[in-house]
């Protein structure tokens, strides 16, 4: 029986490269290689394989089944090479800081304002945040855990569900001086503020029998709910918020909910890290923070 070998570095590099970009070009670009370089690497693993890895829809490049079903693997053996390096270089520091991903509304509305506690409970972990909207894929090794939004289901992550949520109005308590809202149907009296875009709150309405408002009706769009939720605070109308991201305005009376209606997001916050990484002490230790936190909200 022959020894297995694995294939060469750059070969991986180029095709997981080409995969992620959908592109020789940008591949190589990155690579900071010939475009033949890239193309060779691929086809390296291609005779390898036995198998095509990409082909051609008219001038596009796609992944095949098996490219589809190698990339994760490619990925991940990358990152984990990244960070064995990483290790050797400065092990003292890599255990001791911890990078975190989060989009900037959670960051905002949910977890810096509970950093000081766990700074407090863990004075050993350097904690480092990084505010991106997009998600990340860990690839580069630089970041060690992210909070998402979404349906817990991302290929070669551990996700752990943080806290489930809901929809509902929230405005300032300055809008009581008036005639405030009470019901779903009194929200056509005040001005709504969006999330993005308008599609959240008529598919609200619509869930409690409520005509959404027509193309024509005023409104502020913000692309961040955390922005939606400080025009809330500010008086500016009535936001349609998530029930973590909002919480702490609504606990210290920044906000109010005018009534009682909410209805169940379609999606979560999970915590998520590579499953190869998931049992390191800087993670878990965060990991089992937060979820005390979500538990201690919920309470």
């Amino acid at each position: 029986m022959s020894s297995w070998y694995p294939p060469s570095i750059s070969s991986i590099r180029a095709f997981e490269a080409a995969a992620r970009l959908l592109s020789f070009t940008r591949a190589a670009a990155e690579l900071n290689v010939t475009q033949s370089a890239v193309s060779h690497g691929v086809r390296d693993l291609e005779r390898r394989f036995k198998v095509d890895l990409f082909f051609r829809d008219g001038r596009t490049l796609v992944l095949s089944d098996a490219g589809k079903l190698y990339l994760p693997f490619a990925t991940e053996a990358l990152g984990r090479l990244r960070l064995g390096e990483r290790a050797i270089f400065d092990p003292q520091r890599k255990a001791r800081v911890l990078t975190v991903s989060v989009s900037p509304s959670f960051a905002a509305k949910w977890l810096v304002p509970r950093l000081g506690a766990f700074s407090n409970a863990h004075p050993d972990l350097e904690l480092r945040i990084s505010a991106n909207p997009q998600h990340i894929d860990f690839m580069d090794g630089e970041i060690d855990l992210a909070i998402r939004h979404g349906d817990g289901n991302w290929a070669g992550l551990e996700c752990v569900r943080l806290c489930e949520e809901s929809l509902f109005p929230v405005c300032s308590p300055s809008l009581f001086r008036g005639k405030p809202p009470r019901t779903p149907a009194d929200l056509s009296k005040h001005t709504l503020i969006h999330h993005r875009a308008t599609d959240a709150w008529k598919s609200w309405l619509r869930a409690f029998g409520v005509a959404a408002p027509g193309k024509d009706a005023h409104g502020l769009v913000v692309n961040e709910m955390s922005l939606a939720i400080d025009a809330a605070v500010s008086g500016q109308g009535v936001a349609l918020v998530r029930s973590a991201l909002a919480y702490r305005d609504i606990a210290e009376g920044r906000l109010v909910r005018p009534m009682s209606q909410s209805q169940p997001a379609s999606f979560a916050y999970w915590i998520v890290c590579p499953r190869s990484n998931a049992g390191m002490p800087k993670i878990a230790r965060f990991r089992e923070w937060l979820l005390q936190q979500a538990v201690a909200e919920s309470a």
